[in-house]
């Protein structure tokens, strides 16, 4: 049990720091929260959990963060009032922070990031998707909200690669989450502010380091996702995210990014790069232990790019429905599947739905099928 001594000038701020990183990791927790006027926190299961620790008071986690940082991000802290950094403990673990000013005082999070990459085979998803990992170009997106572990399918879609091709693999990540070891691939890693000055800068330039397979974090703005369609067009493998919750809506955010006069050229970009769209979330399972992972998966058929080409986005959803014979489903497929093995509990498919009409008509009786668990970072 922690003590409830509070914070005194003199502590050892890193270990204490530390010491709650490695509860995190024994609670297999997915994220620790320190903010002012609150004990930490840490989200185990999807539930935020209020630790056996004194409140934190304005200036408590300058004291446990700072030394944590290295100068350029206390001074990129500093002038941003935010900040994102990725950091390893001992032994104890690999950490995601993000840190940011609200009401004045810094608040920070620390999503833990496991040092073993999951295998691709393990994590509830379709088996189609590894085709996608053998692909010699084109558009790969993995898709959902924050927390619904697209890190997570990427760094094991990297690390399949890694496994089964002799390819160059570039990756651009704002910071770095998931280390990868050069295998039967090479895995350049480059970190925004630590090996480059940002994205668009390093994007600018990954064609330069001859790629074989391009990973973006994120396409954050109108540049990344031009490079991104650009590097796919000219015989490059690109994986990237993007927070959008569905297929269709993935593909009218990519093609909203840009002006009215250049859309259908992105259309007929977009209609011959695309070549999958996964779109996940994560939901508690049933009996409370873990999270088990939904997912809508969209390949990029005859019929798809017919649609991309002719703006009638609304269309694809029916695709994917009957799309079977390509490994197609609709997240509300997925978590009607989940339910009848007993993964789920009725309530949570209906929270988690698309269309609750047809998630009603898709849903059974529930199975008795026992969920496998792994633990998601985003």
């Amino acid at each position: 049990m922690a003590n409830k001594r509070p914070i005194k000038d003199n502590d050892n701020h890193f270990e204490r720091i530390s010491d709650l990183l490695k509860l995190t990791v024994e609670k297999r927790g997915s994220d620790l929260h320190l903010l002012v006027g609150l004990p930490p926190l840490i989200r185990v299961n999807g539930e935020l959990e209020i630790q056996d620790y004194p409140s934190l008071e304005p200036g408590d986690i300058e004291k446990l963060l700072y030394p944590l940082l290295e100068d350029f991000q206390r001074e990129r802290l500093e002038k941003d009032l935010e900040l994102d950094f990725s950091i390893t403990i001992d032994k104890r673990g690999h950490f995601r922070g993000n840190v940011m000013r609200q009401r004045g005082t810094l608040s920070v999070v620390f999503r833990a990031v496991p040092f073993e990459i999951p295998y691709i085979d393990d994590l509830g998803l379709p088996q189609e998707i590894k085709k996608l990992c053998y692909l010699p170009r084109g558009l790969v997106l993995v898709t959902g909200p924050t927390g619904s572990g697209k890190s997570t399918t990427l760094a094991s879609m990297i690390d399949h690669i890694n496994d089964n091709r002799h390819v160059n693999v570039v990756t651009v990540e704002d910071p770095l989450e998931f280390l990868h070891i050069h295998k039967k691939a090479t895995v350049r890693q480059r970190e925004i502010g630590r090996d480059t000055h940002s994205y668009n800068a390093a994007l600018r330039h990954v064609l330069r380091a001859d790629p074989d397979v391009i990973l973006i974090g994120e396409m954050r703005d109108l540049e990344s996702i031009s490079i991104a369609l650009t590097a796919a067009e000219t015989g490059h493998l690109v994986l990237s995210t993007l927070h959008t919750q569905t297929a269709p809506l993935t593909i009218s955010r990519v093609v909203n990014a840009f002006q009215a006069d250049r859309r259908d050229q992105v259309r007929q970009q977009l209609a011959n790069s695309l070549k999958g769209v996964i779109s996940q979330q994560l939901l508690p399972r049933g009996d409370h232990q873990g999270r088990r992972i939904a997912t809508e998966f969209m390949v990029n058929t005859l019929a798809v790019r017919s649609l991309i080409r002719e703006g009638k986005e609304h269309q694809i959803y029916s695709v994917i429905q009957t799309g079977h014979s390509s490994g197609m489903q609709t997240m509300d497929q997925s978590l009607a599947k989940l339910y009848k093995e007993g993964a789920i509990t009725r309530e949570k498919a209906l929270e988690y739905c698309v269309e609750e009409k047809e998630l009603e008509r898709l849903l059974g009786s529930p199975g008795t099928g026992i969920a496998c668990e792994i633990h998601w970072k985003e």
